[in-house]
């Protein structure tokens, strides 16, 4: 009973937290009608420093990392991309009025990785003074590609056999002498022309997509600057600085987008409700047992296995959605988008507290 007590107390107070606070500030807004919003620009302006800021702390620390210290988190980060995907797209395809190509799409931004979510985890973490590897920024992509290039992947194959169930029957038809269903036959034609749309090539096309996008990009470029170039001084003079206030407007910017976006749940089955209110806290205790198992094995130390769990909780809000939309293009935007940012990213990001209080009970500080 005390045990309880203590982590629920920990989560109350940290609840205080400047992040915490604008997220629930900015939802409270949005709830009242207010219409003070932050220019598009200026939004991604602060996405982008945001995110050199995480890649830039991580080119850092991973000059003093050994490959040891990285490689047992990486290698759980994507594993935890990958389950989430296959472990999601199975549950939502089983519940009524949830379309196949919608199930796999949610789960894959489910599974990707919210950089804004990860930042609020690292502001969090270092207000309650907890300490982390600096180099966890840079297991953002190992876990975000993972997740979505499996969702691409499961997407593809699901339409591949689609296609070839179709030509099946429309053979069968035609052998009992009865005129097809459809005015145009699927042929053996159309199944080889699809299969070869999911080719190696199609693939690196994606990988290559995907890297490239804005925020994927932004965390490479700092990575890469942190490790290869003397970025220290504008690191601490104008980077760290600004992380605070900026994560602030974000998460008040983020709050407001996450109400507006309750409306898109409306059209679509309920199911999305109850798995955007529950997934980020299953995928969460995913990330936090797979922390646990890298504390073990390496030291992962107990802000590594916070902000671990904190992005296995986390549901791609920048990144993910334009990259589901081209490649799964059936997919139901109001279904992935509003479920992902109208639930996902606020219960993520106000779940952080109970990463941490679990970390101080099982990890230690």
């Amino acid at each position: 009973m005390d045990a309880i007590q203590d982590v629920l107390g920990t989560i109350i107070g940290q609840l205080q937290t400047p992040t915490l606070a604008f997220l629930i500030a900015g939802m409270m807004l949005a709830a009242l009608g207010s219409k003070i919003e932050v220019p598009k620009p200026v939004y991604s302006f602060i996405v982008m420093v945001l995110l050199l800021k995480v890649g830039l702390g991580a080119g850092l620390a991973l000059r003093e990392a050994s490959l040891a210290e990285l490689a047992v988190p990486a290698l759980g980060a994507t594993l935890i991309g990958v389950a989430i995907v296959l472990l999601g797209g199975k549950t939502l395809a089983r519940w009524r009025g949830v379309e196949g190509p919608d199930a796999i799409a949610t789960a894959g931004l489910f599974g990707a990785v919210s950089a804004s979510t990860l930042a609020a985890g690292m502001a969090v973490l270092d207000d309650v003074g907890m300490t982390y590897e600096g180099f966890v920024g840079a297991l953002y992509p190992f876990m975000d590609i993972a997740a979505l290039m499996t969702a691409i992947v499961l997407a593809r194959l699901a339409e591949v056999r689609a296609v070839g169930q179709a030509a099946t029957q429309t053979t069968l038809l035609m052998a009992d002498g009865t005129q097809a269903l459809s005015a145009r036959p699927v042929t053996t034609a159309t199944v080889t022309q699809t299969k070869a749309g999911f080719d190696g090539a199609a693939i690196r096309g994606m990988f290559s997509d995907t890297l490239r996008s804005p925020p994927i990009s932004a965390l490479l470029l700092g990575l890469v600057l942190g490790l290869v170039a003397d970025t220290a001084p504008v690191y601490e003079t104008f980077f760290t600085p600004l992380f605070k206030g900026f994560l602030c407007i974000l998460m008040l910017c983020m709050g407001m987008e996450a109400w507006s976006r309750l409306a898109e749940l409306r059209g679509v089955a309920h199911a999305y409700l109850l798995y955007g209110l529950t997934a980020p806290i299953i995928h969460g205790m995913l990330g936090f047992g797979v922390g646990l198992v890298a504390h073990e094995l390496t030291g992962f130390s107990a802000g590594g296995v916070v902000l671990l769990a904190v992005m296995a909780a986390s549901s791609s809000d920048v990144s993910g959605p334009p990259t589901i939309r081209a490649a799964i293009p059936k997919a139901n935007p109001s279904a992935y988008i509003g479920s992902s940012t109208g639930l996902g990213t606020p219960v993520a990001i106000l779940s952080i507290p109970l990463y941490i209080a679990l970390a101080e009970r099982f990890v230690g500080g």
